[in-house]
């Protein structure tokens, strides 16, 4: 709310200005205000977009518009202690230079906290709840097979479970190699000194690399592993489905 009262404050303090540089070229004080608001209006078309923005549409559509497209936290956070940021600050008597640095740094490592806290909860939810459950359900489907095997069926009666077993180990596979792996990566950021860095490193070797390809394996046991074997809701079971 600080950085947006500030550039509200600062485009207040512009528009006032320009304002009255109107009405002392003699326009009238209302016609003065709607020519510099009807100015603003066209101004502010480079960065109006009616699409999705977070769309493949929106990133081409912003280069071409030359505007700054920045996909992270830590990259977004840079924004804070440019020198026009600085000025900004500093003339309103919000923060001068250390205290913007500062704040900058507090709001890294608030980031690098909440990737922490999620990365975590991530390797305790698949190794104390996902992965148990999905090989107990493995184990089910071992023994099923093997019962029909014992009374002599024929593979092709039971090639489905099959199928199953094998996709369920393929994704439990996965999922424990990544998440060993995320653990890892973390204790590598953990040893950085400089907070930027860390930030940066969080983001693409903690949380880009590891996140999405854990969540996607575990989705797919999801809809493999029996419901009653299940320890968390599944998403139809939330959505009053079931």
């Amino acid at each position: 709310m600080t950085v947006l009262n500030t550039i509200m404050a600062e485009t207040l303090r512009r528009f006032r200005k320009e304002v009255e540089a109107l009405i002392e070229k003699g326009d009238k004080k209302e016609v003065a205000i709607m020519h510099i608001i009807q100015k603003y209006i066209v101004e502010s078309k480079s960065v109006l977009f009616e699409g999705d923005g977070y769309s493949k549409e929106w990133e081409q559509e912003a280069e071409k518009r030359g505007l700054p497209n920045l996909k992270t936290t830590p990259l977004a956070l840079d924004a804070m202690v440019t020198e026009k940021a600085k000025s900004l600050f500093e003339r309103h008597s919000v923060y001068n230079h250390t205290e913007l640095e500062a704040r900058h740094e507090i709001e890294l490592e608030k980031y690098i906290k909440i990737v922490q806290i999620e990365s975590r909860l991530i390797g305790d939810l698949a190794g104390n709840h996902i992965l148990p459950a999905a090989i107990k359900y493995q184990n089910t489907l071992i023994n099923n097979i093997k019962g029909l095997k014992d009374i002599g069926l024929e593979e092709k009666t039971f090639s489905t479970q099959i199928e199953i077993l094998q996709k369920i180990s393929e994704h439990i596979s996965v999922i424990k190699e990544n998440a060993d792996a995320m653990i890892e990566a973390r204790k590598v950021c953990n040893n950085m000194t400089d907070i930027r860095q860390k930030a940066l490193s969080y983001n693409t070797e903690v949380k880009d690399k590891y996140f999405d390809i854990i969540r996607y394996h575990v989705d797919k046991l999801e809809l493999l592993v029996a419901d009653d074997e299940w320890p968390l809701p599944k998403y139809r079971e939330m959505l009053f489905l079931r």
